[in-house]
């Protein structure tokens, strides 16, 4: 058996395929779903999303937002969306090395909500880059 997973954002729909496994960055931790999962409703955090349609995986980074899991049918609504190889490696490489550098920067200056805005950006610049291959 298999599940029905619809990544759907507020301008388009991200993917809408039969797959075999997922893997969800939900705000507590990963979230391993197979056929048969129990219905759940879960927060989804800035991260990198992992299905399996057949024997190789493909991720997809994901900007926060909420899953439901429900009768082998997982509906993903998140604020953005992209599949990792649409990701251009080197763009998404400077845009992680440039959030680092500005986070840093932030946590020394104290500014907290300097600080918040940096470590948001740097979440999603490392979803990016994880998505493209580019860390683990």
């Amino acid at each position: 058996m298999s599940l029905t997973v619809r990544v759907i954002t507020p301008d388009k729909i991200v993917w809408d395929e039969q797959v075999q496994e997922v893997i969800l960055p939900s705000n507590t931790g990963q979230i391993g779903v197979l056929s048969g999962h129990a219905p759940l409703l879960t927060v989804l955090d800035i991260g990198v999303m992992r299905v399996r349609p057949e024997k190789e995986w493909v991720t997809i980074a994901v900007m926060g937002g909420f899953a439901e899991i429900e009768a082998n049918q997982v509906k993903v609504l998140v604020n953005s969306a992209q599949l990792g190889n649409t990701i251009d490696k080197e763009g998404a490489r400077s845009e992680y090395t440039t959030a680092q550098t500005s986070l840093d920067e932030a946590t020394k200056s104290g500014n907290r909500q300097r600080q918040l805005q940096a470590e948001q950006t740097y979440k999603k610049a490392r979803a990016k880059f994880q998505a493209a291959g580019g860390l683990l």
